[in-house]
């Protein structure tokens, strides 16, 4: 759990901290960014004295068996639609989740509308691509998406410092190649995929598969494996790498 704590305001000499997890407080300084993986497609990030919380969900079919997420110390809530699993909305904070333009204090928020399935959002409507700028890094959310991006989707989402994207198929998700072709288009920095089972899974009333297809589409692309809590800072965006939550 993140705690609050004080900041002394006046320093004589330079000092250089160091965080390591969210037992420490939110960031000091430009050039971190603080994530927290509640599993699914649902993430708490920390950065630029704002905490943002991603596609809450409620424990049924492919999040089942995970604990909800229940922070209620986020300054506001993102979610890719209305559905149960990455929209579940159960506590008394600013939620997102139609399309447009958004102004929280100094963070602006870009929602953009993609087909939640491969028939134009036939089957499952439109879910909302989320783009935002946080503690100086452009992030973008795209873990309820399973449809084309147009040129000027394209614009608007390309060269993300941190892109979120589903990898594991099903009828609502991208699957690996699918996936590797949006990740080529956007030339993303940090990549962090969801939506997926590892090998040893198996989940009833889940259609998703394993990493393999999106892994074997992506060649040569350099892979980090990291905690449930972990540090993204300016330093790790020096070249193309995939983030794989434990």
């Amino acid at each position: 759990m993140v705690k609050k704590f004080m900041i002394i305001s006046k320093i004589k000499n330079l000092i250089f901290l160091t965080l390591f997890s969210f037992s420490a407080p939110l960031p000091l300084f430009a050039g971190n960014l603080f994530l927290k993986s509640y599993g699914h497609s649902s993430f708490l990030i920390e950065g630029g004295g704002k905490s943002v919380l991603l596609n809450p969900f409620k424990s049924i079919g492919c999040a089942s068996g995970l604990e909800e997420p229940k922070n209620s110390k986020v300054d506001f809530v993102l979610a890719s639609s209305r559905l149960a699993d990455e929209g579940y909305y159960s506590f008394n904070k600013l939620f997102f989740v139609d399309p447009g333009s958004y102004r929280i204090n100094n963070i602006y928020l870009n929602g953009i509308s993609i087909p939640h399935d491969r028939v134009k959002g036939r089957r499952f409507g439109m879910a909302t691509v989320w783009i935002w700028e946080q503690n100086d890094f452009k992030i973008v959310h795209m873990g309820g998406a399973a449809g084309d991006i147009n040129i000027t989707n394209e614009i608007l989402l390309s060269r993300p410092d941190i892109l979120f994207i589903s990898i594991g198929g099903g009828i609502k998700s991208y699957n690996g190649v699918e996936a590797s072709k949006i990740v080529k288009q956007l030339n993303p920095k940090a990549i962090i995929p969801v939506h997926f089972l590892k090998s040893s899974e198996k989940k009833e009333n889940c259609d998703f598969s394993d990493s393999e297809e999106f892994l074997e589409n992506m060649g040569e692309t350099n892979i980090k494996f990291v905690d449930k809590e972990f540090v993204i800072g300016k330093n790790d965006l020096k070249k193309m790498t995939i983030y794989f939550v434990d």
